[in-house]
């Protein structure tokens, strides 16, 4: 550790130098999710859907995961998008509009043995996704 007159200014330019070795900084200073990532900064995003499709687990399970293909409205690129609780990808058709958010793994990336879709859907046409699949409301017709 520097120390004596000018010690403060040692230890300023030291922090600076290690900022840089922190991840959550450098994403932060250097506006990367605004960058890279297709939501941008917002939690919840509107898309339309333009086909469904079923993906492999990852390895030690087994089984079909329902997903479907997007595509943002606020700067169109497409992206995938997991389709939560059992029979729910019956109600969803092409071209309808769907609220996507966030899967929630860590880092910003994908979650347990769902291969390479980092979103799931969480509305349909305006209504949550969990009330249409219980029954409690009907899907609106567009």
């Amino acid at each position: 550790m520097p120390n004596g007159e000018f010690a403060a200014k040692e230890l300023i330019k030291k922090r600076k130098r290690q900022r840089l070795l922190k991840k959550w900084w450098k994403r932060k200073k250097f506006k990367l999710k605004q960058k890279y990532d297709p939501m941008g900064t917002v939690p919840r995003a509107k898309a339309i859907v333009l086909d469904k499709f079923s993906l492999q687990q990852k390895q030690p399970h087994s089984g079909l995961i329902k997903c479907v293909r997007v595509q943002l409205v606020k700067n169109n690129k497409v992206v995938g998008a997991y389709v939560p609780y059992d029979g729910t990808i019956g109600f969803i058709e092409p071209h309808d509009e769907v609220i996507i958010e966030g899967l929630g793994g860590s880092q910003r990336g994908q979650m347990g043995c769902i291969p390479g879709i980092k979103y799931k859907v969480s509305g349909l046409n305006g209504i949550d996704i969990y009330q249409i699949v219980k029954g409690k409301k009907e899907k609106p017709k567009r």
